[in-house]
Order: C-alpha cells, then sequence, then structure tokens
C-alpha cells in the first residue's frame, strides 16, 4: 500500500506576526463581559473539533490555522495574534507541530492567557522507518519533539480529549459539568471507533505501505499496519528525475495501493499511479475538511473503509 498523504505539503497564506497594540490587548475583558463565555482559541482542525466538542455551546471556541492551510510552516497573521491577545484559553496540539505559536503569543501580551496542550502524557514516536529522498533540494518537517501527528490514532485522541477537558475545567470551572458530559460522550465515540478499526483491519494483518507525509505512524501501530518508507516529494515542480526518483522509490517496495489526501493536486500522482499501474485512492490526515466535531468520524470511518479496500 502507497499512501501519498500531502496535507503537510499544501500551499500556506503568509501573514507576519505583528506587535499588539495596548488598545487590543486590553479588549479581552471587554470582549468577555460582552459574549459572558470563555473564549478559547485553537490551533488547526483536529484541535478544533476536539475542543468544540468539548466545550459545546458554553464557550465560544476559535481556529487560528484555516483548514487545508500547512501548519508546519504557518506564518501568523496580525488576526491571529489579536485573536490571542482576547482570549482566555489556547488549545494546541503540541509536540512541536505548531513553531508559529511561541512568538505569536509573545506579540499577544496576554498575561491571563490559560494554555493547553492536547499531548501532555502522550509518548511520542520517533521515525519508525526509513526516509527516501528522491531528490537532494527538498525541505523536510523536522519533528525535534517526536512526530505529532497522534490525532489519528483514535485512542491518543481520547487522552487529548481529556487533556482539552481538564484544561477548560481549570480555566472555567462554573461549566464542569457540561465539559464533563461532553467529553464523555465523545471519548464512547472514539472507543466505539477504535473498537471498529480493530475488527475490520484484523481481518487484514501484515498490511504494508508506503507514505509521501508521515501522517500515520500512530494509526500504523495501533493496528499493526506496517509503514515501511516514508518516501519524500518535493513541493516545487518536478524534474523527470524527480518522478523516475519517486517511482523507483515505490517499486522497490512492491506496493498495492496508492493513496492521496483530498484536496490535493494529484497530477503527480496520477502520472506515478499510471506508471506503476495502481488505483488513486484518498486517505485523510484530518488537516482539510468541515468545522463539525463529527467530521472526525465521518473521515476516520472513510479512511477505515479506504484501508480496508486497499490491504486486500
Amino acid at each position: 500500500m502507497l499512501s501519498m498523504a500531502t496535507g503537510c505539503s499544501q500551499s500556506n497564506p503568509k501573514g507576519k506576526t505583528s506587535e499588539q497594540s495596548p488598545q487590543a490587548q486590553s479588549a479581552a475583558s471587554t470582549l468577555r463581559v460582552q459574549s459572558g463565555k470563555t473564549k478559547v482559541v485553537t490551533t488547526f482542525l483536529p484541535i478544533y473539533l476536539f475542543t468544540k466538542a468539548v466545550a459545546g455551546n458554553v464557550a465560544d471556541v476559535e481556529i487560528l490555522v484555516p483548514p487545508g492551510t500547512e501548519v508546519h510552516e504557518y506564518q501568523a497573521t496580525p488576526e491571529n495574534v489579536k485573536a490571542i491577545a482576547t482570549a482566555n484559553v489556547l488549545v494546541k496540539n503540541g509536540l512541536g507541530l505548531e513553531v508559529f505559536l511561541e512568538n505569536t503569543v509573545k506579540n499577544a501580551q496576554n498575561s491571563k492567557l490559560t494554555e493547553i496542550d492536547a499531548s501532555i502524557g502522550i509518548k511520542p514516536l520517533n521515525e519508525i522507518s526509513p526516509v527516501v529522498k528522491t531528490t537532494q533540494d527538498e525541505k523536510d518537517h523536522e519533528h525535534t519533539q517526536g512526530n505529532p501527528h497522534v490525532w489519528l490514532d483514535p485512542v491518543l485522541a481520547k487522552q487529548q480529549v481529556t487533556n482539552i477537558r481538564d484544561g477548560l475545567i481549570a480555566a472555567d470551572p462554573a461549566n464542569k459539568a457540561t465539559y464533563e458530559v461532553n467529553a464523555a460522550a465523545y471519548i464512547k465515540e472514539l472507543e466505539s471507533l477504535n473498537s471498529e478499526f480493530q475488527q475490520t483491519l484484523q481481518k487484514t494483518p501484515s498490511c504494508t505501505f508506503i507514505t509521501f507525509h508521515d501522517a500515520f505512524p500512530y494509526l500504523a501501530k495501533r493496528y499493526n499496519l506496517k509503514q515501511v518508507a516514508v518516501v519524500q516529494i518535493p513541493e516545487d515542480q518536478l524534474s523527470p528525475t524527480d518522478v523516475q526518483n519517486a517511482v523507483n522509490a515505490v517499486k522497490k517496495y512492491k506496493v498495492k495501493a496508492l493513496f492521496s489526501e483530498p484536496g490535493v493536486d494529484n497530477k503527480l500522482l496520477v502520472s506515478l499511479s499510471k506508471d506503476l499501474k495502481l488505483t488513486l485512492r484518498p486517505l485523510d490526515s484530518l488537516e482539510t475538511g468541515e468545522t463539525d466535531p463529527q467530521h472526525y468520524f465521518q473521515a476516520m470511518k472513510a479512511n477505515l473503509q479506504t484501508l480496508q479496500t486497499a490491504c486486500k
């Protein structure tokens, strides 16, 4: 199985982090008085989905990085700074994923901001397979704190939801009961999803795959799939040599399926699939999509269907 997961290689809007004015800095108290709700900002889509599920309607939840935007190399905008300056709580994935946050939080100058790291207590994975480079000029996403894509494992997603719940309760104890009930309901759904993955994928043991974006090691480890390599393909225009190197790398591992993420320009993949005589199928890293918390389950169940078909 060959997975082309390029959610971490899409183009991203560029902006500059700006210093926050005293007027914007002091706007937080005014906003809280007006709305009467805790204002929560989240970094990117999976963390937004989990936080919104826990918060329900008792807190206002926003997202900093627009769905479908490259999060690894995202550059904060003045609007991001303002959002953090006027927030009570900031929720991040952690594990070094949101590099843009450090300076953005500093510029926001919000001394009352509570930060929630959704990955606290999760042991990160490092590289679990060889990295094959197809060109010498490629940029790699350096995961210095381990691989950050923990949300793609439903069991680790439960831990993230629990961390978010506990952080929101600490920041907004008046709504503790609501956070607990909402988190319990979402966790129950995650447990059901995990059972569905286990029951379905145990029928296809030792399913091997290659990715072009190292997003799926946690999913692979959880369900005994085998990621045999990560093939890095540059984001810019590919030379014929680059394409041939990618084809050779794929052929080396004798894979049976080709995966692409939703919303990605698949010209290269179409070319590869024809050269390799493979079927192109979608596999979602959840970095783009709907902002309804149920989107997580819809996308993951679609992933399960894809894996089941490809692993036969």
